[in-house]
């Protein structure tokens, strides 16, 4: 966590939730990072892009929309720490917040910034996030919060190992308005490899049908692997975009395929700085980068 922190604030200034237990560790290992600053507020876990706000423009103001969090529909206990957190960095930020009362997490959130929304339905129309909602409500919800004008549903399939019910950020992401990659299995043997394979033909269908087009690129996984047992969801498109310049992209000590990935994502972001961030040890709690931040744009 430390070298990741260190990542983003060679760019980006960081903020890092920390509450009283993590204090001495987080001032030994995080705090003399220049462009890190140390946040007192207490979490369950590290999922901030799940719990976090997400931030919007209204009107030229930057609005903190606060969804309501269950720890992916109730899988672990407890989380009311990280389901108050929203509103406390919202206070923190000096942001003005708007509650939500749809169960929606951050990481099943991936927009182009100019309306249109990737997103996974098993991840909202879910008996035990939202029960009874339907994806036309889901469509007005998201159009009245977050701006949303086309939702582009993918349910082909999800990695194998994912603890969310398939977040999109594992998925599919933008790299901007006309390129997107799309998670593909290196391995034909993997258990996830048709479902990402029509994930990849569902965008590709989707992408001429659009405005403007998009261009689809695969991004190969690693091959599978298990840590005490647990398939870990090793995914290339859980990466984190800094601005127009720089890309952190995860990485887990599979040089085939991370070099492959890196070589991909440098050919598709001219001019972008891609950096490889280690993260086979981070994964075991079965997330990455894109998972373990939140954005706040800049006013």
């Amino acid at each position: 966590m430390a070298r990741f922190a260190e990542r983003i604030a060679e760019s980006t200034p960081v903020r890092v939730l920390v509450g009283d237990r993590h204090v001495r560790d987080c001032r030994q290992h995080i705090a003399a990072i220049d462009g890190v600053e140390l946040v007192p507020i207490e979490t369950d876990d590290c999922w901030v892009r799940d719990y976090g706000p997400v931030f919007v423009i209204e009107d030229g103001e930057l609005v903190g929309v606060d969804f309501r969090f269950n720890a992916w529909g109730g899988r672990y206990q407890p989380y009311g720490k990280d389901a108050a957190a929203g509103r406390q960095m919202c206070q923190h930020a000096g942001i003005r917040r708007r509650g939500a009362t749809l169960t929606v997490e951050g990481g099943a959130l991936e927009t182009d910034g100019q309306g249109r929304l990737l997103a996974n339905p098993a991840c909202f129309i879910d008996p035990k996030r939202n029960p009874g909602l339907t994806k036309e409500a889901v469509s007005r919800a998201m159009y009245q919060l977050l701006g949303i004008t086309e939702i582009v549903w993918i349910d082909g399939g999800v990695l194998a190992g994912d603890d969310t019910g398939g977040h999109i950020d594992q998925l599919a992401r933008f790299l901007d308005p006309e390129n997107v990659v799309v998670s593909v299995a290196s391995d034909p043997t993997d258990e996830a490899a048709e479902g990402l394979s029509n994930n990849f033909r569902q965008l590709d269908l989707w992408s001429t049908q659009t405005s403007p087009e998009v261009n689809v690129h695969q991004l190969p996984t690693p091959p599978p692997r298990r840590i005490e047992g647990q398939r870990v969801p090793e995914s290339y498109c859980n990466f984190l975009r800094l601005g127009p310049e720089r890309l952190l992209v995860p990485t887990f000590h599979h040089d085939p395929t991370d070099s492959d990935a890196l070589d991909r994502l440098t050919q598709w972001c001219p001019g972008v700085d891609v950096v490889g961030v280690p993260c086979e040890d981070l994964v075991w709690g079965l997330g990455a980068l894109h998972c373990a931040s939140s954005h706040q744009p800049a006013t």
